[in-house]
């Protein structure tokens, strides 16, 4: 890579003086890196191995999957002594003039759920703008926790890992373990105030003004008097859940590998999108690392389905245990389904970046006989009617989208405006603590259902008499 003139002098002082700490005394021939990001691997890999390494310099992030997220910066506060200024984060379809403009050397994929195709193409166009290509694994991205740690992960995004967490943490109280959840990373607001964040409470979720798709993961283990912490820092994150749990489970986003080293490691794989396992990033790498897969939601499932998964986890990771489950979905008021004319709102990562063309909701309103599945595109504003020409392959459905205010108040106009007898909710939340509805609303819930050994509660209860 050609060097200015002032740099090699600069470089030239340092070597002849390589104590000096000082950011205008360090060596401008540092290599120069782009992490490629979503707001949270991202984050977490420039913390854990960028921060403090004078050998590199991370001139900027890019944004992609989550709306809204580029054109922010990564904060002093956060990025530390080597960044003054912070570091500029930029949408990712501007990374080629990036790379040329800040002279870039390596450009580092850091966020999840993507094809092996997708990770290709993204390399691609890393290359021929000059960058090397580059992908981080659990060495030099995990951190240690001085707790028992169990990851929770999946192979896709809506394989059902939340649920499996749930009654991970659920056995393990059931034994007489304090349990702390700590979730993979959503922080699409203020970063600094988002370093370290604590949910005990619902007053939590409206301190830290928390998004829909944050609410959905929080929510959940706030009802069943879990403590959840979550953020950017997650080394000081870590530390903070030590001082109060016995067990530490690891509620993993997307389909990304942990951030700890985990003494369990527990993965989801969903029939729905049979050989989606081997061919996703980082979901194979999770398939591969496994102790324990969870083959989830085979109630709802083709038989030949079931196979396919089961055959590749018999090749791609023979010696781990099979769980096999149902996802077992209930719908609280039945009647506001069977013959009304239904709108359906479904988990929203789950439809969108998760590739599903339907969730429960859909799956509970077949089931219970609706007059009709509401289509809601003709009513969608705004941001909302941009996800549905971005996700044109989506059917009568409505993804909960709401990152920030402004979005969850187009979902809000969205819902009002359809016609409809009533709403059928299937995401983990209660959209009335975020909004105002005019119609009635019943919600689906699901839970996992192990059938048969290996269980859960035999592998945990194992697990708990190793410590």
């Amino acid at each position: 890579m050609r060097r200015r003139a002032s740099e090699e002098n600069r470089y030239i002082k340092w070597i002849r003086n390589p104590n000096l700490t000082c950011r205008k005394d360090l060596p401008l021939v540092r290599t120069r890196v782009l992490i490629m990001g979503a707001a949270g691997r991202d984050f977490h890999n420039f913390n854990v191995f960028f921060r403090n390494d004078q050998k590199y310099e991370v001139v900027a992030f890019t944004a992609e999957q989550i709306p809204g997220i580029s054109g922010r910066t990564y904060p002093p506060e956060l990025s530390g002594l080597l960044y003054p200024n912070g570091i500029p984060i930029y949408p990712e379809d501007k990374l080629p003039e990036i790379v040329k403009r800040f002279e870039v050397e390596q450009v580092i994929l850091a966020y999840s759920d993507l094809s092996h195709v997708d990770v290709m193409h993204k390399a691609s166009t890393a290359l021929a703008s000059g960058a090397d290509f580059r992908l981080m694994g659990p060495n030099t991205t995990m951190l240690k926790s001085t707790k028992p740690l169990i990851s929770v992960c999946a192979v896709r995004t809506g394989s059902g890992k939340s649920q499996t967490t749930r009654r991970v943490c659920s056995i393990l109280k059931s034994i007489g373990k304090k349990v702390v959840v700590i979730r993979h990373p959503m922080p699409y607001g203020n970063l600094s105030r988002q370093a370290v964040q604590r949910f005990a409470t619902y007053a939590d979720l409206d301190y830290h003004e928390c998004t829909i798709e944050e609410r959905e993961e929080y929510e959940p283990h706030i009802d069943r008097g879990t403590t959840v912490y979550a953020g950017v820092d997650y080394e000081r994150i870590v530390r903070e859940a030590e001082k109060e749990a016995e067990i530490i489970v690891w509620d993993g986003g997307n389909n990304d590998f942990p951030f700890y080293h985990s003494d369990l490691k527990i993965v989801i794989a969903d029939p729905h999108r049979a050989g989606h396992e081997i061919n996703y990033h980082p979901g194979e790498v999770n398939l591969r690392m496994a102790d324990v897969m969870v083959l989830n939601k085979i109630d709802s499932a083709e038989p030949s389905w079931v196979e396919t998964v089961t055959k590749n986890i018999d090749v791609f990771n023979p010696h781990a245990k099979v769980v096999r489950a149902n996802s077992l979905i209930k719908v609280e008021d039945p009647s506001l389904v069977t013959e009304k004319r239904v709108l359906v709102i479904e988990d929203g990562p789950t439809l969108t970046h998760g590739g599903m063309k339907y969730g429960a909701g859909i799956v509970s309103a077949k089931r219970l006989a609706a007059r009709l599945i509401v289509d809601p595109r003709p009513w969608a504003v705004g941001s909302i009617q941009g996800v549905f020409h971005k996700y044109q392959d989506l059917g009568p459905l409505l993804p909960a989208m709401g990152y920030g205010k402004a979005q969850i108040a187009e979902l809000e106009e969205t819902i009002n405006a359809v016609d409809c007898d009533s709403v059928l909710v299937a995401t983990p939340i209660d959209l009335r603590r975020v909004m105002k509805v005019n119609k009635p609303i019943t919600r689906a819930r699901y839970e996992l259902e192990e059938m048969g050994s290996p269980n859960l509660e035999e592998i945990l209860r194992e697990f708990v008499r190793s410590m």
